[in-house]
Formats: C-alpha cells, sequence, structure tokens
C-alpha cells in the first residue's frame, strides 16, 4: 500500500503533464466545450480527473474522413508547381521565337551590313 501511495502521484503528474502538453500542442479549432485556458484550469485544478475530461470531451477526435494534417508537398507532386513550370517552359519558347524573328529583321534591314556607317538607319 505505501508503494502505491508512492507511485500514484508519479503517474497522476505524469498524466497532467502529458494532457497539458496535448492541450498546448492542439489547434483551436479541435478545442470542444471551452477554451484551451479552461480546460488548462480545469486540469490543474482537478488533477487526473481534468486530464481524463480533457480527452474525452475536450479533445476532438481526427475521424476517418478528417485526413490527417501533411507537411510540404515535393515538388514533383505539387500541381501548382508542375503547372508553373509548364507555363515557364512555354514563355521561353516563346522569347526564343521572338528572338528568331528580331534576328531575322535584323538581318533584313542590313544585307550588306552598313548598318555601323554614320548616317543609316
Amino acid at each position: 500500500m505505501a508503494r502505491l501511495l508512492l507511485i500514484l502521484p508519479v503517474v497522476v503528474l505524469g498524466f497532467m503533464i502529458y494532457a497539458i502538453a496535448d492541450l498546448v500542442l492542439i489547434d483551436e479549432n479541435r478545442v470542444r466545450a471551452l477554451p484551451k485556458w479552461g480546460w488548462a484550469v480545469l486540469i490543474v485544478l482537478l488533477p487526473g480527473i481534468g486530464a481524463v475530461l480533457w480527452l474525452v470531451l475536450g479533445r476532438e477526435r481526427r475521424g476517418r474522413d478528417q485526413p490527417a494534417r501533411r507537411g510540404p508537398t515535393a515538388p514533383d507532386d505539387d500541381a501548382d508547381f508542375l503547372a508553373k513550370l509548364g507555363k515557364d517552359a512555354d514563355q521561353d519558347e516563346r522569347i526564343r521565337r521572338l528572338e528568331e524573328q528580331l534576328s531575322l529583321l535584323d538581318d533584313d534591314e542590313d544585307p550588306n551590313g552598313d548598318a555601323d556607317k554614320p548616317g543609316r538607319r
């Protein structure tokens, strides 16, 4: 019995610390019934019971229909990034064609290479 009296407070304290850490790290929109600060007060004022209430009533569980949050995707998995690459390639091709047209126009204006002579435009 004496061992239980020594171990039980440590277990309750660990459980409270877990509940408070979970409360701090969870998104505000997944907290039910009370605001986050209200749950924190409840966990501290009712040791053990407050933590159980938080895990059972206050924390919204992620259902099967709610996808887990994911971090950033790789560039080859990001549709917006791939679309931007396609636009960049189209722009590069368009610039290349315009440069070719400009060089052809330059060649047409100066067939004899007299463009460097003064007075000629």
